[in-house]
């Protein structure tokens, strides 16, 4: 299979066609091989316009909505970046790429065992292991946070590992229902902005506490 020829396949049908205008992240996603990020039994669904599971119920994001996060993170070259769920580490990679420095948390072991055989070699990537709501704080500040999957609802504590006018971007709600927001950390409080209705797969572990009324 001609990976390069399905790579640009990828960028022109499924990421330009989404108002992703981005230079620095249509360059990313041509250049990063999305196929090293894939299981080897499911690398003919390599570049098609869906997720892909990469064991114990991770996936890597589809093309279209990863990259229209990305955008909404708005990285800048030399930036440090928190990533909440490294699944396949193709996310990781792509802002690599982009000029940011990465580190990526994975919870579930068969994920993040392969997000590091495939990581191999990719610069700029530091992969932790550990719970997903809990992030990274020993190695932050961070200049933005990328939350890898949908959720109902995040930790202060992960706000908290954002530098002054730090970024986070996540997606939140399920199914269709579901829409990308970015915060920016401005003093003590944080602000929220819409940024494109999406629906993405579930990251575990951010569930709303369920609240009982007497």
């Amino acid at each position: 299979m001609d990976y390069a020829a399905q790579r640009a396949k990828m960028v022109d049908n499924q990421i330009r066609t989404t108002d992703v205008t981005s230079r620095t992240v249509l360059a990313a996603f041509l250049a990063v091989p999305r196929e090293k990020f894939t299981p080897e039994h499911l690398k003919a669904l390599s570049y098609i316009d869906t997720d892909i599971n990469v064991g114990e119920g991770r996936y890597m994001m589809e093309p279209s909505p990863l990259a229209k996060m990305l955008q909404l993170l708005d990285l800048r070259a030399g930036e440090r970046v928190l990533e909440i769920g490294a699944a396949s580490g193709y996310s990781a990679a792509l802002m690599a790429h982009m000029g940011a420095s990465v580190v990526t948390v994975e919870e579930t072991p068969a994920a993040a065992e392969f997000a590091k055989a495939a990581l191999d070699g990719v610069d700029n990537v530091t992969l932790v292991t550990g719970a997903l709501s809990v992030g990274c704080p020993a190695k932050g500040p961070y200049d933005a946070i990328f939350v890898n999957g949908a959720v109902e609802e995040l930790p202060q504590s992960l706000f908290d590992q954002l530098k002054e006018g730090g970024r986070l971007v996540a997606v939140f709600g399920e199914g269709l229902a579901s829409s990308a927001k970015v915060f920016v950390s401005e003093g003590r409080a944080v602000s929220e902005r819409f940024g494109f209705n999406t629906s993405v797969r579930k990251l575990p572990g951010f569930e709303k506490i369920a609240e009982f009324v007497f």
